[in-house]
């Protein structure tokens, strides 16, 4: 199994111009957000009425696929799973207020599609196919290359 810093170095290597990562910056946490928000728009009838805690912003499915994320990540690193527990902490409540006022579901399909287009324009710009056509498991790499590179001291 490689290390969390094994796959950042793989990872990287697609990710080396400056555009590329800015984009990655916004669009990465933008496709995660908005497949939370997705996951949130699944009607959770079930999880409801077995955990009746009358808590929406857990009582979904987000929250349970979330958690067995949250393995992965524990998997490579406790640190890192802490830092991805929070940015699914904020994107889950943010998610529950925007559902409030909007549609959920159409809201968080119109921002995953953009960040993807904002995505593939960044490889575009690199000029190399993205790590994900690789590995799937890049897709989980993702996020926890963002959270690590916008909150470390060494960028």
């Amino acid at each position: 199994m490689r290390t969390l810093e094994q796959w950042f170095e793989e990872y990287a290597v697609s990710h080396q111009n400056p555009k590329n990562k800015a984009i990655h910056y916004v669009c990465v946490p933008a496709i995660y957000f908005s497949i939370v928000g997705l996951l949130m728009s699944i009607p959770s009838g079930i999880i409801a009425s077995v955990l009746q805690l009358n808590a929406p912003i857990i009582e979904n499915w987000a929250f349970i696929v979330l958690l067995f994320v949250l393995v992965f990540y524990i998997r490579l690193s406790v640190a890192m799973a802490m830092k991805i527990a929070i940015l699914s902490a904020v994107c889950l409540v943010v998610n529950y207020y925007i559902g409030q006022v909007l549609p959920l579901w159409a809201f968080s399909i119109g921002v995953f599609v953009i960040a993807w287009i904002g995505q593939f324009y960044g490889h575009n710009i690199e000029g190399k196919k993205p790590s994900f056509l690789k590995d799937l498991q890049f897709l989980m790499i993702g996020p926890a290359w963002v959270v690590e590179n916008l909150f470390s001291r060494k960028r």
